[in-house]
């Protein structure tokens, strides 16, 4: 099972950026979908973004397209989210996880490893 570690997250004023980091343990890394969630406070699990075994493939929440960038680098074992124009509404635990995909889903039940995630706190 890949084991995952997410890192980058922080406080940072509205408008501003950070890039998040998942890095992944597991030689089958680069054969799956992976996946970006968030939680807020007081809020269900929600969809963030998805990337397909390559890279070429995205899927983004309606709420973060033309904001967020997802990418990977699988000879890193390693992916990214780069988020700019971050919103108070960004304030998040954000998550990311893969599992034996290969096609781009936003379902959180098709993902089966998950890191611990990083706390992301956008001020306005």
């Amino acid at each position: 099972q890949v084991q995952l570690v997410e890192s980058g997250g922080g406080l940072v004023q509205a408008g501003g950026s950070l890039r998040l980091s998942c890095a992944a343990s597991g030689r089958t890394f680069s054969s799956y979908v992976m996946g970006w969630f968030r939680r807020a406070p007081g809020k269900e699990r929600e969809f963030v973004a998805a990337i397909d075994w390559s890279g070429a493939n995205t899927d983004y929440a309606d709420s973060v397209k033309g904001r967020f960038t997802f990418s990977r680098d699988n000879a890193k074992n390693a992916a990214y989210l780069q988020m700019n124009s971050l919103k108070p509404e960004d304030t998040a635990v954000y998550y990311c996880a893969t599992g034996m995909i290969y096609t781009l889903t936003r379902d959180f039940r098709d993902f089966t490893s998950w890191g611990q995630g990083t706390q992301v706190t956008v001020s306005s």
